[in-house]
C-alpha cells in the first residue's frame, strides 16, 4: 500500500472513530447516494490516485480509469484544493468512496448550460465541424449542434435549388470560427444540446427594428437568392430581410434569379415585421398590371393566350404582359389529356368565364374548334 493511500486510510478511520464518539445517532449525517455530486478537499495524491476528504462521509478516491480520464485536470490539483466529484461506489473493498471528477464536471456543465438557457444568456462557441444539416460545436466539453434553420440570415447558406453538396461547402467555411449563440433546446439525459445563432441575435435585431415600420421604403442590396425568394440587406445597421418569391413581381415566377441578381441595388417596401424577422416586397413598388383591367377585359371576352406551364390545377395562360389566367383541369378530365391537347409555348383561343381584379384571378375555358 502506498504512503498516500495509508495516510488517507488512517485519516478515514480516525475521522469515523472521532465522529462516532462525539455524535449521537440523531446527529449523524444523511446517507450518501450513488450518482450524487459532492464537494470535498484533496488530502492526498498518489501516482495514479487522488484522495478526497468528504467530511462526515469519510474519504473518497479517484483512481483507475477515472484517474486517467481526468489526468489533465488532476495534474494541476494541489492538496487543500476543493473539488466537485460524482459518487460511483459508496464503499469499495478498501473502505473508500469511489469518485469521478470527469462525470461530475460533465453533469455540472449540463446544469450550467440549462441555467444559461433559462436566463437566455449568449454564449460564444467555436465551430468544430459541419454536416449537411448544420454546424457542430463544443461547450465545456459538451457537443452541441447548430441547425441550418437556426443560423442568422447573414450566415444562412444561399444555395440555388438546395443542392446538399453546395450547402455543406458553404457551412464548412465556418469551421474554426467563433459564433455567438443561445441554448435553443437541451436534454442532459439524451445528451442533446441544440444551439441557435438566430436566437442570440434576436434581441438586438428587435431593438433595431423599432426604427422601422410597415410601409417604409428602404434602399437595399440583394445578398442571396434561394428557391423561395431573395435576401436583401438594408439600413445602416445592415439588417437582412426576405423578399418572398411571390413578392418579387406581379407575374408568376419559377426562379427568383429571373427578376433579381446578387449584388443588385433595389428599393423595397416593408410589408411585415414579425419579432426579429422582416419581410419586404419589390412588386409593391411596381404598377399593378391588374389595375383597371376591366377596361381591357371582361367576362365573356374571347382572348388569345400562350400556355406558360402546367400544374395539378390546370394550365397557366399568358393573356398579356404579366397577366395570366388559369384554364382549369376540369376542362380536360385528366392532366394527361390536358397535356395532349395543349402545349407549353403555344397560343390558343380562350374565353374568359370569370375575372376578379382584386384577387388577380382570371378563369378561362378553351375555345374548341
Amino acid at each position: 500500500m502506498g504512503v498516500a493511500k495509508k495516510k488517507a486510510l488512517l485519516y478515514n478511520l480516525g475521522y469515523m472513530e472521532n465522529t462516532l464518539k462525539t455524535k449521537n445517532q440523531n446527529d449523524l449525517p444523511r446517507p450518501l447516494r450513488s450518482d450524487e455530486i459532492i464537494k470535498g478537499k484533496v488530502i492526498g495524491t498518489g501516482r495514479s490516485s487522488v484522495y478526497v476528504d468528504l467530511g462526515a462521509f469519510g474519504t473518497g478516491v479517484i483512481y483507475g480509469r477515472e484517474f486517467y480520464d481526468s489526468k489533465e485536470e488532476l495534474k494541476n490539483i494541489k492538496i487543500g484544493d476543493n473539488i466537485f466529484t460524482k459518487i460511483l461506489d459508496l464503499e469499495n473493498e478498501e473502505g473508500f468512496v469511489e469518485l469521478s471528477l470527469r462525470q461530475a464536471g460533465k453533469e455540472l456543465n449540463w446544469t450550467e448550460l440549462s441555467k444559461k438557457k433559462e436566463k437566455g444568456e449568449v454564449i460564444t462557441v467555436k465551430i468544430l465541424g459541419a454536416n449537411k444539416g448544420g454546424l457542430l460545436a463544443e461547450i465545456q466539453g459538451i457537443r452541441g449542434f447548430l441547425p441550418v434553420s437556426q443560423l442568422s440570415f447573414e450566415n444562412y447558406p444561399r444555395v440555388k435549388e438546395g443542392e446538399i453538396s453546395k450547402i455543406l461547402e458553404e457551412l464548412q467555411k465556418f469551421i474554426g470560427k467563433n459564433m455567438e449563440v443561445k441554448v435553443f433546446d437541451i436534454n442532459p439525459k439524451e445528451e442533446k444540446l441544440i444551439l441557435s445563432e438566430k436566437a442570440a441575435l434576436s434581441s438586438k435585431i428587435k431593438e433595431i427594428l423599432k426604427k422601422y415600420k410597415v410601409e417604409d421604403v428602404v434602399d437595399g442590396e440583394i445578398t442571396g437568392i434561394v428557391d423561395f425568394g431573395a435576401f436583401i440587406k438594408f439600413g445602416k445597421e445592415t439588417l437582412e430581410g426576405l423578399i418572398h418569391i411571390s413578392e418579387l413581381d406581379w407575374q408568376l415566377i419559377d426562379n427568383p434569379s429571373e427578376i433579381v441578381k446578387v449584388g443588385q441595388k433595389v428599393k423595397a417596401k416593408i410589408i411585415n415585421i414579425s419579432d426579429d424577422r422582416v419581410f419586404l416586397s419589390l412588386k409593391a413598388l411596381k404598377k399593378d398590371p391588374w389595375e383597371n383591367i376591366e377596361k381591357k377585359h371582361k367576362k365573356g371576352d374571347l382572348v388569345k393566350g400562350k400556355v406558360t406551364k402546367f400544374n395539378p390545377f390546370g394550365a397557366f395562360v399568358e393573356i398579356s404582359s404579366k397577366i395570366q389566367g388559369l384554364c382549369h383541369i376540369s376542362e380536360f378530365s385528366t392532366k394527361t389529356k390536358m397535356e395532349e391537347i395543349l402545349k407549353v409555348g403555344e397560343k390558343y383561343d380562350f374565353k374568359i368565364i370569370q375575372i376578379d381584379p382584386k384577387q388577380h384571378r382570371m378563369i378561362l375555358t378553351l375555345v374548341k374548334k
